[in-house]
């Protein structure tokens, strides 16, 4: 590949050499490499699902121990709210008054999630903020026609003349109103983590956000400070981060050559969310529990959620106590061929690692697989359509592992793969504790546990014009392939996402 001076200026400003953009631009040649699922993930078979009784037991084990080891959520909160509010921009471009009518439009579209806004609105946490604007920005505002009023409101909520809300990161939109306050999902984030993470009356928190978001969310933080550390009786240290400009991708136009811009300049676009396994990789911290930005609940539904997150910690704080105790006794020697089996069962069985070494290697193979960083994800029964999730993955050097595999991963043109697919019973909802340090005290370098070969390419466009666009292995998918897992059972009422506007009318989102 022939770079410019230009270029290769271009290049190192992003902190990346020629060599790795063409390394890049091999794998859009190579293209996209599908997983081997030999099956679904399932209870009994790669699912644990936890009674009461050990539910309570690894609760209380959580409680005795967490104040032995150094705590954080990490966050990634760098998306914007537009398209949570992509059909309201809709609305407001098509909808005109004069000539249409609000039920004519609704009946159109076909929209369930529109139409519950009509009819709910109210419930909504920045409504009366939006009336209120609404009728000062626009005198008469009470004489016009319910359309035109709707039309109106729908344009204060997103407008940069009243609340412009899709303007904002989704983290700092109103998510609940309450008596006293509204409060955004970076509020309900430090409120739920004060029930589980904080150590000596200090909660850590980590949020990836967007270049340009960092003020905003410390604003917010010092508006609400005082009221969230009087609620809760914790202090917080919060720590942002962007995703590093070094793990951008380059693009590429139909011919695998170099996207460029209309200047001429090459065109790089961020890595995805696997990039951020970067950002975790900074962290000091033993151990870290991970959930999307938007997944929050109201303070009166917050205790099962932190329940769960209680027992898989309480998880994870026991299966690695057991790892560090067997890989003492492998580096110390003498290991009686009982105890060589014991962690081979231990490795099968609560791991889930099929996989065989020849016997002169044996000791050296327990110690790779146990001498890895460990995660424990909370799995939800899928009572939808079947989609990417918990799987069991067969690697291209044979050996089985359970792994969190999207649904583009899968190659749907292979019937057997295509059923495999379908007979999945849970999907993955980010609800993950991740043990980072090793028996030593040590951080993993989480970078050596990637499978570079999950990146994924994407068609996009840009001024336009279709170009390629490589994502990194998705943080909890290829970013985490080679790390040791265990998957738990949770509850649906512990995932309360919010993808439009409208499931902040749904009940988990309506404080009583």
């Amino acid at each position: 590949m022939n770079f410019s001076e230009k270029d290769i200026l271009q290049i190192e400003e992003k902190g990346l050499t020629t060599k790795e953009v063409e390394e890049q631009i091999a794998i859009f040649k190579r293209g996209n490499i599908k997983v081997n699922i030999t099956e679904a993930a399932t209870v009994g078979k790669g699912i644990s699902r936890i009674d009461s009784t050990e539910k309570h037991q690894l609760i209380e084990f959580y409680d005795s121990e967490k104040e032995n080891h150094s705590i954080l959520k990490f966050v990634p909160a760098s998306g914007a709210a537009t398209r949570m509010f992509k059909a309201l921009h809709n609305f407001a471009d098509e909808f005109d008054p004069e000539n249409d009518n609000l039920r004519g439009y609704l009946d159109e579209k076909e929209d369930a999630d529109l139409q519950r806004f009509f009819n709910h609105s109210d419930n909504l946490p920045f409504y009366d903020r939006a009336l209120k604007l609404a009728k000062e920005n626009h005198p008469g505002y009470e004489d016009l026609s319910h359309d035109h009023q709707h039309k109106i409101l729908v344009q204060t909520i997103l407008d940069s003349d009243g609340l412009y809300l899709s303007n904002l990161p989704k983290g700092l939109v109103p998510f609940h109103k309450y008596g006293t306050h509204t409060a955004t999902a970076f509020e309900e984030h430090l409120f739920e983590a004060a029930k589980y993470i904080d150590v000596d009356g200090v909660a850590k928190l980590h949020f990836t956000v967007a270049e340009g978001d960092k003020e905003k969310f410390q604003g917010e933080w010092k508006e609400i400070q005082e009221r969230v550390e009087e609620k809760t009786g914790v202090k917080f240290e919060i720590e942002y981060s962007y995703q590093d400009p070094k793990t951008d991708t380059i693009a590429v136009d139909d011919n695998f050559e170099p996207f460029r811009t209309k200047d001429g300049d090459l065109f790089f676009r961020p890595g995805g969310h696997g990039a951020l396994i970067e950002n975790m990789n900074q962290l000091d911290e033993e151990i870290v529990f991970v959930k999307n930005i938007d997944n929050v609940v109201t303070e009166d539904n917050v205790q099962s959620v932190v329940d769960h997150k209680k027992m898989l910690g309480g998880k994870l704080l026991q299966v690695q106590k057991k790892v560090f105790e067997y890989l003492k006794t492998l580096e110390e020697g003498n290991v009686s061929s009982e105890k060589l089996d014991e962690i081979q069962d231990f490795l099968n069985s609560e791991l889930y690692i099929k996989g065989t070494s020849s016997k002169d290697l044996f000791i050296e193979y327990l110690k790779e697989k146990l001498h890895r960083p460990l995660r424990v994800c909370g799995m939800v029964k899928n009572e939808g359509e079947p989609g990417g999730g918990p799987f069991l993955v067969k690697d291209k050097n044979g050996e089985i592992s359970l792994q969190i595999i999207e649904g583009a991963q899968i190659d749907n043109d292979n019937p057997e793969q295509a059923k495999t697919a379908r007979e999945a019973t849970h999907f993955n909802p980010v609800d993950i504790v991740c043990g980072l340090k090793d028996y030593k005290g040590e951080s993993y370098d989480l970078n050596e546990y990637v499978d570079e070969d999950m990146s994924f390419i994407a068609d996009k466009t840009k001024d336009g014009k279709p170009l390629k666009a490589l994502e990194r292995p998705g943080l909890w998918n290829g970013g985490m392939a080679k790390w040791n897992t265990i998957f738990v059972e949770v509850p649906v009422e512990t995932f309360n996402p919010v993808k439009t506007v409208s499931d902040l009318l749904k009940e988990s989102h309506q404080p009583r």
